[in-house]
């Protein structure tokens, strides 16, 4: 039976199926709507580093074919086969997306979804409809990313751009559209079935439109008669994707370009293709003074550094295509918008997201959880959020008195984003999925109130200052976590030891215990530092700490 999921829902594709050759289908229609459905193959850095990987109407297939599109079939306005093994190991995230080909924003769409089947069997499904998006041209569907395992998530986020900004947010490059052919001449791979009823495996009856399928392998029988279908991309607005491989100098890219995002080759975000300065701007037509080809000492400096990653790359750097949606922001040149570019907020489709190292945000609007965060550390939001008061009740303030263990909280709700900091910390989401971890309450920023948090005793014979006791957070959601500076991570291992007022976090599984390694005279007087108190820390491999390079 599938599985009904809703926005911001995740799981493990082996809890969903032992399969790993999927069919995933996408259902979207509006009344005079035409759309564009497309799977981004991303890396590490949630970039379209190998544009052979953006599958779409133009490329229907990746190289090795893990990735293919199968046009529309089984009530689906377009499908996808997806061979989760056959995925190079660069690519970390398939993202389904659908944009509008012409006029129209996504409310108007009606009721759709994207759905997954294993051997002819559909086992999740995500519905959405168009009451949840406002004026978008896009929206992120639904995402396989690799987290040690395989994993979906239905993600539902709405983009303000086309298929050109989307492309562009993931670090493609848009160039200047082809002049226009008939569209009926397309590839059988992606052109409607003769009948879509009850097709067999993935494609219409007729031999010659069938898209190469397995023989094992096929959508399951539509449940009802598939809707008329528009003709889907009569007029791409997207003539390629990036051309340069991740890897190339990408100089070399062809310039003349006058396409609204101006065409340096620019595709890994944040300017990480070594040697890239600011040449590629010379690269456009009408030339940008300030941003040419040498490096000018007197522009702004915040014009010329990379987004989230301040000072981090040489001031001459080309600032990287921020990840939010660059509507009306020109291709190049100085100016108020030039210099503001690389701190728009950045919006990637999850429920938190990190801004930069000191500032996250939170989307209400995805999971339909609330969430508590310390009070006083909303810093801005967007939307139609409500705050309150999240007391302890009364055995809850003894208990937090009595260990130190006292969170003051707010309860976030609504349909918005709130963005969350405190005092300059460095904040650190931990998605936690049925396992735990320990935390200290002062170290807590936000978290999911689906977590189960309750204070946890640390055996021993007491510590200095009352540090005896701990939070453990359980279940399924995310924490996020404050540090003071940069933190390490260390394995537990039978010699791990750690001062009690620099450990920030531990795995819940990990065994604590108080090792104190003083002689009398030094601890012998009060006010003393307490750095010759110690925690120490035993569990079976893979049990963790993380310490901050700072003392509370």
């Amino acid at each position: 039976m599938a599985r009904e999921f809703q926005r911001g829902h995740k799981a493990k594709i082996s809890d969903l199926t032992s399969g790993t050759d999927l069919y995933v289908g996408v259902q979207i229609a509006g009344p005079g709507l035409t759309f564009d459905i497309s799977c981004f193959g991303l890396d590490a850095n949630e970039q379209l580093s190998d544009d052979r990987y953006f599958i779409f109407f133009n490329q229907p297939k990746s190289p090795e074919e893990s990735i293919q599109l199968l046009g529309a079939q089984a009530g689906d306005t377009e499908s996808f086969r997806v061979t989760l093994d056959r995925i190079p190991a660069n690519i970390h995230k398939l993202s389904f997306t659908a944009t509008l080909d012409g006029a129209g924003q996504m409310s108007q769409v009606g009721p759709g979804y994207i759905r997954i089947v294993a051997g002819g069997e559909e086992v999740v499904k995500y519905a959405f409809t168009g009451s949840e998006f406002t004026t978008e041209r896009a929206v992120m569907l639904g995402d396989f990313y690799l987290k040690d395992v395989w994993r979906f998530a239905a993600v539902g986020q709405g983009f303000d751009g086309g298929l050109d900004a989307l492309l562009k947010n993931f670090g493609g490059e848009v160039a200047e559209e082809a002049p226009a052919e008939p569209p009926q001449g397309a590839a059988p791979s992606f052109a409607p079935p003769a009948q879509a009823s009850a097709p067999p495996a993935f494609g219409a009856p007729a031999a010659p439109q069938a898209p190469q399928p397995a023989p094992a392998f096929g959508a399951p029988p539509a449940p009802a008669p598939a809707p008329q279908q528009q003709p889907m991309h009569a007029a791409p607005t997207i003539a390629a994707p990036m051309a340069p491989a991740p890897h190339a100098p990408a100089p070399h890219a062809p310039a003349p370009a006058p396409a609204p995002y101006g065409q340096p080759p620019q595709q890994p975000q944040f300017g990480q293709v070594p040697g890239q300065g600011a040449p590629p701007y010379g690269q456009q037509p009408p030339g940008a003074p300030p941003f040419g080809q040498q490096q000018p000492p007197g522009a702004p400096p915040f014009g010329q550094q990379p987004p989230a990653q301040f000072g981090q790359q040489p001031p001459g750097m080309h600032p990287g295509v921020p990840q939010g949606v660059p509507q009306g922001v020109p291709a190049g040149g100085a100016g108020l918008q030039a210099a503001l570019q690389p701190y728009k907020e950045a919006a990637t489709g999850q429920r938190w997201t990190s801004q930069n190292q000191q500032l996250m945000r939170v989307d209400l609007t995805m999971g339909g959880t609330p969430v508590l965060a310390r009070q006083g550390s909303m810093v801005m939001y967007q939307g139609k959020v409500d705050f309150g008061y999240k007391g302890a009740g009364f055995a809850g303030r003894m208990v937090g008195n009595a260990t130190g263990q006292e969170m003051q909280l707010m309860r976030c709700t609504g349909r918005g984003q709130v963005f969350l900091a405190e005092e300059g910390s460095h904040l650190h989401p931990i998605e936690l999925q049925g396992d735990g971890i320990c935390v200290s309450a002062e170290s807590v920023l936000a978290f999911d109130e689906s977590l189960q948090y309750e204070v946890r005793r640390i055996e021993g014979h007491g510590i200095p200052g009352g540090a005896l006791f701990t939070m453990q957070f359980q279940g399924t959601g995310t924490v996020v976590v404050k540090t003071h500076g940069v933190p390490v991570v260390l394995p537990v291992t039978p010699t791990t030891f750690a001062d009690c007022n620099a450990v920030v976090a531990w795995s819940s599984a990990s065994q604590v215990i108080i090792s104190s390694q003083v002689r009398l005279r030094r601890n012998a007087y009060p006010g003393h530092s307490g750095e010759t108190v110690n925690l120490q820390f035993r569990g079976a491999p893979g049990n963790f700490i993380v310490v901050q390079p700072y003392e509370v």
